[in-house]
Order: C-alpha cells, then structure tokens, then sequence
C-alpha cells in the first residue's frame, strides 16, 4: 500500500479520442483499462476516468477573481515538485498548449511563493498545476488569500 491514499476522479469529456490524445500525446499520462463510455487516465500516480457525455450534459464553467485572473471554479490538476513543474511548463509551451492562465508566480518571494498555471482539455475542463517553493507551506493557514 502506498504511504498515501491515492486520488480518484471521475469527470466529463464530450470526445473520448480527443481526451486520450490531450491527456496521452500532451500532458504524458498512460491509459489503463477502457470501454467505449470511458478511459482511466494514469494522472501523475492517480487514476483519472474519462467519462464520454453528450455536449450539451457538460457543465459550464463559472469563475472567481484570484490575482486578477478569471479562475475556473471547477478545475483539477497536480501540484508538483518546482523542477518537474518547470519541465512540465516546457512540454506544454513545446505541444503549443494554449493557456488560460500563464504560467506565474503567486506570494513571490513571500513563504508561500507559488507557481501557477492553467490549461483546457479538449472537452473544456480546467486543469491547474502548480509548485511551491516551500511543499511544507501546501496547507499553511498564514498564506490564506484574501481576495
């Protein structure tokens, strides 16, 4: 078992090829099992499902401002470690990704210094990945944004 209990997240994809070729081709995950309804996703060691939906049953997407930026409310994605997050910029800057929001820093220079970013799938789920500067600082009650 591992030390940690894994992640498991089942979420919407209006083209299951599509998913498999963003989730695959650009972010670099593997596939488990599959059927014409679903894939599991490999996602950084957390097991992603893919669930093929009708466009119009995707739900949209509201928005909160953070640090003047238009937030996707509903996202997901991985906080990873601040080298593996400056390889990751580099793959998706490579595959041409377009960004919702750019790569940046939050709380620079401060103890909670963060960066950020976030990305699209195909079927329009939010995704962000991030790095601490400091991991240990991840649920730091001191850093808690006011806006």
């Amino acid at each position: 078992m591992p030390l940690q209990p894994l992640f498991h997240l089942a979420f919407p994809v209006t083209d299951l090829e599509k998913a498999r070729s963003f989730y695959v081709d650009v972010l670099g995950c593997s596939t488990g099992r599959e059927s014409t309804r679903w894939i599991d996703f490999n996602f950084f060691g957390h097991q992603l499902v893919a669930h093929l939906v009708d466009p119009q049953d995707h739900p949209a997407t509201a928005t909160n401002s953070v640090d003047g930026h238009a937030v996707p409310a509903s996202h997901f994605g991985a906080i990873l470690d601040w080298t593996a997050y400056e390889h990751f910029v580099a793959r998706l800057t490579s595959a041409r990704v377009d960004f919702v929001i750019k790569p940046y820093l939050r709380f620079e220079g401060q103890p909670g210094e963060q960066a950020t970013l976030f990305v699209r799938d195909p079927s329009n789920n939010y995704l962000e990945f991030k790095a601490f500067r400091d991991l240990d600082r991840l649920f730091d009650k001191d850093l808690q944004d006011t806006q």
